[in-house]
């Protein structure tokens, strides 16, 4: 299925970090399920800021080295890749302004889900349809499971 007609999900770098540490958590649930059904949605600063939390030393007793590229590699390949319009990078929606990017990415996709543990972006304001919502939250939608899954 082209990636147009999938349904679009912008994952935070905190979900897609917390999936790489934790394979059976929800975060993890959350990826394995959109990269299934649905297309993970970058725009370069999204991916940008993940490349660099994912090089902090913190985590080198965690992921090693080889585990980060391929993280990246996959991710980069799999993913549905839009750039952020001027009109819509200068919007403000989050208490802090360096999340709006991920909504930025959301609306410049047409994405219907930013999945999050990020509560400056949980306490955003609905935007546009835009579902905003923790790995946990989405997999217990049943909006989520069967939009993903093609049933909508």
């Amino acid at each position: 299925m082209k990636a147009e007609h999938r349904l679009k999900v912008v994952i935070d770098t905190n979900v897609w970090i917390s999936a790489a540490l934790s394979p059976d958590g929800p975060p993890a649930a959350v990826v394995r399920h959109t990269l299934r059904h649905g297309v993970p949605v970058l725009s370069p600063p999204t991916f940008a800021e993940l490349e660099n939390r994912l090089w902090k030393p913190k985590f080198d007793r965690y992921l090693s080295m080889d585990q980060r590229r391929a993280l990246l590699r996959n991710l980069n390949g799999a993913a549905l890749w839009v750039d952020i319009p001027p009109d819509l990078a200068a919007q403000r929606h989050s208490r802090d302004p360096d999340d709006d990017v991920f909504i930025h990415t959301a609306l410049a996709a047409g994405a219907a889900w930013l999945i999050t543990g990020d509560q400056d972006l949980l306490t955003v304001a609905p935007i546009n349809g835009l579902q905003v919502c923790t790995p946990a939250d989405a997999m217990a939608r049943t909006a989520f499971r069967q939009a993903t899954s093609g049933l909508e």
